[in-house]
């Protein structure tokens, strides 16, 4: 894919991350831009970074740390897949941010690997408030275990909520989800006395409600890059 077409359109999605802001009566810069690079060429990363993009997302451990080996030991890398526990002996000390923390089986032994190697890693709770079964992340109701644990460990710091919701076509029907996420942060901060600054949540189809409903930092690919395979 042509180099200048992807920083032409992630310069538009940050022109669209900051007008959806103003809306909301908030900072432009207050909603931050994860560009999703799975399955896209390290080129294509190292093009958007050095036109200034700080932060890429990537789903799977292989391939990021792939990447991680060729591309500048700057960029800031953030795993969003599914996290198996098998994984986190690689991924521990690597990523600036694990979004997908979603049993207490997997943050226990994040936080046994982070003591290990004496730093402490920043972590999201994947919530999945659509409750659906093919979906990764915590149903809320089985929350309670894993924030009482996070919220005690020396070695996670627990960085806020992730959240996939339901697709739907028309992204205001995401938004009562978004809008869920954002009260849930609300009422943890409250009962553990803890920032958790950081809403993960917004795709390509729906930032701009996510963004309008309270995110910081929404992950978005195919937008800027363009279809999976296709370069």
């Amino acid at each position: 894919m042509d180099q200048s077409s992807i920083t032409d359109r992630w310069r538009k999605v940050l022109e669209q991350m900051a007008a959806a802001a103003r809306r909301a009566g908030r900072a432009p810069d207050s909603a931050r831009l994860l560009a999703v690079s799975k399955l896209h060429p390290a080129h294509d990363i190292r093009t958007l970074f050095e036109a200034g993009q700080p932060m890429f997302g990537e789903n799977y451990v292989q391939e990021a740390l792939g990447k991680m080996a060729v591309l500048p030991r700057e960029i800031s890398w953030h795993l969003i897949g599914h996290l198996q526990t098998n994984k986190v002996k690689s991924v521990v000390g690597r990523f600036a941010l694990i979004h997908g923390v979603d049993s207490l089986k997997l943050a226990r032994s994040l936080h046994c690997q982070a003591e290990a190697m004496d730093l402490t890693q920043d972590v999201l709770v994947q919530v999945n408030l659509g409750a659906e079964k093919q979906k990764s992340g915590i149903f809320e109701a089985d929350l309670p275990p894993l924030a009482e644990f996070l919220a005690g460990s020396s070695f996670l710091r627990w960085r806020g909520l992730m959240l996939m919701p339901p697709f739907f076509d028309d992204p205001d029907r995401a938004r009562p989800y978004f809008a869920r996420l954002r009260e849930l942060a609300d009422t943890l901060r409250t009962g553990f006395g803890l920032a958790l600054p950081e809403l993960s949540m917004g795709m390509t189809g729906d930032f701009e409600a996510a963004i309008e409903e309270g995110a910081t930092l929404v992950r978005i690919g195919t937008r800027i890059f363009g279809e999976r395979g296709s370069n």
